[in-house]
């Protein structure tokens, strides 16, 4: 009766009752989401969703973050992580010294995925990155590899005179198993030129992705909040997203990524708040319902508000990570990493059932024991 007495009360009643009966939002619908206090409502139509689609499962993989060099041709402002050539904290890694973490972190962790990206780097030949992909299957044979955004396929199309599909067609053929989301950022101009000049635009990622889905590559997509960007910014770039995988199919993700300030040229923002957190996860997995999967970023966000995360849309806690470093640089203070033990702990104590699965969600450790406490 109490639930009834507050869904009676709430200003957003008929949008839950448009989501329970499995009816598509619009784009004002979504922006009245955003501009609601009702942050019970909302989590729970989110919820409503997410247990349609995932149960009571909440996924986690054995991963591990390598960035292969920090050094770029192009500088965003929200970016503490990229160096030009010869700065201080520029850092380039070898195919072995690469090959050496992968296999260090497989031995010790049992990771079934290498999620690996870099900088926009200005003198690296493509037979580099083909060469490293290659050497990294070598290392770890059973390996997953997850590599390149959107931005640096794009890159390497334009620096090398290729075609998307040429790019990704020889990147596949070294071992290139399937793409992060990053790069995506806001895709609208008015925040994209000021925040990121120079780097790909929003056409261009769109159609990586869409190149990537037709040539059987599954990706995942991001976005940027807690800026300069508005609300309506937001639901115009999770539109772009919908609109695509209604066409494709091919993203298994969607990932908020919540703006970190430290060590910016954006560095007077404050980070969002938690609240802000769990609104845009929950709108996002009401708003994008052909999405299967809505990841919190423990690193991004912190392992409290992640966990409290799996109550507002989210069936995802992403993985064990090491050694990420774009978030440490703009002043993340979460863990260092987190042990499959510590994930699936944390599962468990929201109620959640832990699956461990791989990159494309596969099951592999199902977990049927009973959640409780």
């Amino acid at each position: 009766m109490a639930l009834k007495r507050l869904l009676d009360q709430s200003p957003i009643k008929d949008i839950y009752e448009k989501v329970d009966a499995g009816a598509r939002i619009t784009d004002e619908e979504a922006l009245r989401l955003y501009n609601t206090n009702d942050l019970y409502t909302l989590g729970a139509m989110a919820n409503i969703i997410r247990e349609r689609k995932n149960g009571n499962n909440t996924y986690y993989n054995k991963n591990r973050h390598i960035d292969y060099s920090n050094v770029c041709s192009t500088t965003c402002k929200f970016c503490a992580f990229s160096r030009f050539e010869g700065e201080e904290g520029a850092f380039e890694f070898t195919h072995q010294q690469l090959a050496a973490k992968a296999r260090e972190a497989y031995q010790l962790e049992g990771i079934t995925e290498l999620h690996i990206v870099g900088g926009l780097h200005p003198t690296y030949s493509f037979e580099w990155y083909e060469d490293m992909l290659r050497i990294l299957k070598q290392a770890v044979p059973g390996i997953h590899l997850k590599c390149f955004t959107g931005v640096e396929i794009n890159f390497f199309a334009e620096k090398y005179n290729m075609t998307h599909e040429e790019v990704l067609n020889r990147l596949k053929e070294a071992g290139l198993g399937s793409m992060p989301g990053g790069g995506a950022e806001i895709f609208h101009p008015d925040v994209r030129e000021q925040i990121c000049p120079g780097k790909g635009n929003a056409e261009q990622w769109l159609e990586v992705h869409r190149t990537a889905h037709r040539l059987g590559l599954r990706t995942n997509a991001t976005m940027l909040y807690g800026h300069i960007e508005t609300y309506e910014h937001r639901v115009d770039h999770m539109g772009r997203l919908r609109k695509l995988q209604d066409e494709t199919g091919g993203f298994q993700t969607f990932i908020p990524l919540a703006f970190h300030p430290d060590h910016t040229q954006m560095d007077h923002f404050a980070r969002p708040s938690g609240v802000e957190d769990l609104k845009t996860l929950a709108v996002g997995r009401v708003y994008l319902d052909n999405f299967d999967h809505i990841k919190a970023y423990w690193i991004s966000m912190g392992v409290r508000l992640a966990q409290m995360s799996l109550a507002f849309g989210v069936d995802d806690i992403d993985g064990t990570v090491i050694d990420e470093k774009i978030y440490r640089m703009a002043g993340a203070d979460s863990p260092e990493v987190m042990t499959a033990k510590d994930l699936q702990a944390l599962i468990r104590d929201a109620g959640r059932m832990p699956v461990e699965r791989d990159t494309l969600y596969k099951e592999l450790k199902p977990m049927p024991e009973a959640v409780g406490r």
